[in-house]
């Protein structure tokens, strides 16, 4: 956003003020400045002249040879073809080597056999204004040969704000508001500014009728005698500096007033509106309009209008329309300043590609104060300009608003100890009464009075306002002071290095990748798992279509992810650690049960792990080694006789169990049900194998840790046994290491599978396993009678379990 210097003049002194101070001074306590140029710098290149006489050129009807006086030595003679230059004006005049906008410089020139040196200019020419009908005629009793800057007295700089650190602060996009905080920074008073109304006639006043919430204020003012003309020179140099186009005097006041108290309005033709007045309303579907550029614009539901008649006349906080548009001609007006809601204005804004300086206020939440006092700027301006002009009607005033000014308590204790300064109490209030807060002091607690200038969107906590006293004081003054504290280890967490334990083993010697998923799942997914008649958590707006429930389990974002891996890999290993929800198990609160769990996947080719296993074993091992990693005693495996999940393998399933006696059951691995494979794309093309174990990490913390003590070497060597077994298919590896252990009596003291086997050599149905048995005694070396008293123990067991030891 641009700011004048010269415009804030108009509210604060800013005598013996530098720019270059103000602008640093502003980004320190206000807003960041991005930039400071001087306003029209050619201003002061070109000079006033005189024109002493214009007679026609020789060789041009169009062309004139005129004399003017610029102030030095001899007049210059210019040849120039504007058909308003005339003998007795003052004009602008560009002298041989003055550089105009554009870098065009001024040269000495022959144009059609008449030498010419220099250049009259038009309001165009010099960037002011688009009028290029005819040069610019100056006013009269200006000192000759003196910078036009100079001489009109509108020499300036222009700041340029930074709109992102205003998007909080409405009360900053005009130079009033500007102008409050350059006060409060200097010390200075703000001047007073009279925006009441006019005295209004007895007529009834236009009606106005607001049908949406979205419109919270609309005020009407008639305006009757408004004659058709340029706005004034001071106002069409101040409009310039801010990058404003000049047009005519009522869109340039409606500007104006805009920039000035940061408010926008809009100026209908009375004799355009429908005598049954104005009605605010929401567009009906399929409705249109054509707005003030000229673009018929379809509209929807969630755009606003301003109707007359059943017609839309405007298009609320963006732009008028054409058919109520102010003529050249017009002299009776109704002025519109309103307070609109900044969402829909910003959707309208967004949707239609339309931004304008309306929209872009309207989007910072207005203060609805505000409009009162821009129609009493406005009316006053034009009365200043054109004094026939009337208000005949009672100003209209429709809408449901309330006055957001706020009351807040303040500790000046609490102001202290955030800012880290003793700062007195005398001088929070100083500070705050500066930019218009009211303060009441009550001991040590502050009232303060929040303006409704700064309540709509930025001042609403005590933290704010200590924030208000901070900037003010200056960051910058609060002393630096060394950083003391007392450092407390944070206490034990187990969970999370259960879990941090858990996502290094895995990541590191098991060789599984992490993933990261959201906690919603797509319908199309539930359904080809099976749990689309389940309960779910439901979300009131989910990201995406189809997308509205929240997971009771892990496993399903896991399985979700393995096809599209599985394209690009012929082993795919995840594993996630995250949460499920169960609405059926509601506490009194009514929030569902949360359950953590850590889940792995492994897909692969069939038989495509180590000696053949399938991602069923080895998701199994891995589970072992797991436990074992995190120091978690007595690892094994049991039948699970109830089915975890609708997508788990009928049979190919196992509960897993940790602890000493009874232990804990933490989870379950299980195959992956083959037809929910062929659902989920891993079957047909992919040919995938597939199991999941699925740990419930609450369910490990209850596992009490093997003991990390010191434990003696063993007095008695061990001696080591390899052992293959025959076993069915159907009898487990769990089954089959718990007899080894029965059969030991004790003296297992590790126990590892080496090698496993099908084939033709064992028969159909079955499978040879093979384990490294290490047995070791306490009290005496074992021998290999020894041995063979525990294969024969063996072999009986195993006979009763169907399998036999392999010779």
């Amino acid at each position: 956003m641009l700011i004048s210097m010269r415009w804030l003049g108009r509210h604060v002194d800013l005598t013996g003020v530098d720019p270059q101070q103000l602008a640093e001074e502003l980004t320190l306590s206000t807003a960041e400045v991005e930039g400071l140029e001087p306003f029209a710098p050619h201003l002061s290149a070109v000079v006033v002249g005189h024109v002493l006489e214009r007679v026609p050129h020789p060789d041009a009807d169009k062309l004139g040879v005129c004399t003017v006086d610029v102030g030095e030595g001899e007049p210059l003679q210019i040849v120039c073809g504007a058909p308003n230059v005339a003998g007795g004006q003052l004009v602008a005049v560009a002298r041989i080597g003055t550089v105009l906008p554009g870098d065009f410089k001024i040269k000495k020139s022959k144009i059609r056999g008449v030498e010419s040196f220099g250049m009259i200019c038009s309001e165009r020419e010099l960037e002011l204004s688009e009028e290029h009908d005819g040069i610019w005629v100056l006013p009269e009793g200006l000192s000759v040969g003196t910078p036009v800057a100079e001489a009109l007295d509108v020499t300036d700089w222009v700041l340029e704000i930074d709109n992102k650190s205003l998007t909080h602060r409405p009360d900053l996009w005009g130079h009033r508001g500007v102008a409050r905080e350059v006060a409060a920074i200097l010390g200075r008073e703000l001047l007073p500014l009279d925006t009441s109304l006019p005295e209004l006639g007895d007529g009834a006043a236009f009606p106005v009728a607001v049908e949406s919430a979205a419109c919270s204020r609309y005020l009407g003012l008639a305006i009757d005698g408004v004659q058709a003309g340029a706005s004034p020179l001071w106002m069409r140099m101040l409009l310039a500096s801010v990058g404003q186009r000049p047009l005519d005097l009522l869109v340039d006041l409606s500007n104006f007033v805009m920039l000035d108290l940061g408010q926008p309005n809009h100026a209908f033709d009375r004799s355009a509106l429908d005598p049954s007045g104005i009605l605010v309303r929401p567009a009906a579907e399929g409705e249109s309009m054509l707005t003030l550029d000229g673009v018929d614009r379809a509209l929807t539901p969630e755009d606003l209008l301003i109707t007359s008649g059943g017609r839309a006349v405007a298009l609320a906080g963006v732009m008028g329309g054409e058919g109520s548009k102010v003529q050249g001609d017009t002299g009776a007006l109704l002025l519109e300043v309103a307070t609109f809601a900044p969402t829909p204005i910003r959707r309208t804004s967004t949707r239609l590609g339309l931004r304008t300086d309306s929209s872009a206020r309207f989007e910072k939440s207005l203060d609805p104060t505000l409009p009162l006092a821009a129609a009493g700027h406005f009316a006053r301006l034009l009365r200043s300009l054109q004094p026939g002009v009337t208000f005949p009607l009672a100003l209209s005033d429709a809408g449901t608003w309330e006055d957001p000014a706020v009351e807040l308590s303040v500790s000046a204790d609490r102001v202290r100890t955030a800012l880290g300064v003793d700062l007195p109490t005398e001088r929070m209030v100083e500070l705050l009464r500066s930019i218009e807060f009211g303060v009441e002091v009550q001991g040590e607690t502050l009232r303060v009075a929040v303006p409704s200038n700064r309540a709509t969107k930025d001042i609403t906590l005590e933290v704010d306002v200590i924030e208000e006293v901070g900037r003010l004081f200056r960051y910058g003054n609060i002393p630096e002071q060394p950083l003391e504290g007392v450092l407390v280890p944070p206490p034990a967490d187990p969970r999370r290095r259960l879990v941090e334990e858990a996502r290094d083993l895995l990541a590191g010697g098991a060789r599984f990748h992490e993933a990261m998923t959201y906690s919603f799942q797509a319908d199309a997914l539930l359904e080809r798992l099976g749990l689309a008649e389940r309960p779910h958590v439901a979300v009131i707006n989910p990201v995406q279509e189809g997308v509205a429930r929240i997971r009771r389990s892990v496993a399903p974002s896991v399985l979700g992810l393995l096809q599209q891996n599985r394209r690009q890999r012929g082993c795919v290993r995840l594993f996630e650690v995250g949460k499920g929800y169960r609405p059926e198990e509601a506490n009194e609160a009514g929030e569902p049960r949360e359950v953590h769990e850590l889940v792995l996947a492994l897909s692969q080719a069939p038989a495509g792990g180590a000696l053949g296993t399938t991602a069923f074993e080895q998701v199994q091992a891995v589970v072992l080694e797991l436990a074992r990693g995190l120091g978690l005693p007595d690892r094994r495996f049991e039948r699970l006789e109830q089915e975890p999940e609708p997508w788990a393998h009928p049979v190919r399933r196992v509960g897993v169990r940790l602890g000493a006696g009874e232990g804990v059951a933490v989870g379950w691995v299980a195959a992956l049900d083959p037809e929910v494979a062929w659902s989920l794309g891993l079957e047909g093309e992919l040919q995938s194998d597939t199991a999941v174990a699925c740990l419930s990490v609450d369910a490990l913390l209850e596992v009490e840790p093997e003991n990390d003590g010191y434990e003696p070497l063993p007095r008695f060597p061990g001696i080591k046994v390899d052992v293959a077994i025959v076993a069915p298919e159907a009898l487990s590896a769990a089954d089959v290491a718990q007899a080894i252990e029965q059969a030991g009596k004790g003296a297992v003291k590790d126990l590892e599978l080496f090698d496993l086997f099908r084939g033709e050599q064992v028969g159909e149905g079955r499978r040879s396993l093979a384990y490294h048995v290490l047995l070791q005694a306490e009290k005496k070396t074992l021998s290999d009678g020894d041995a063979q008293k525990f294969l024969g123990r063996l072999g009986r067991i195993l006979e009763g379990l169907g399998a036999e030891l392999r010779a």
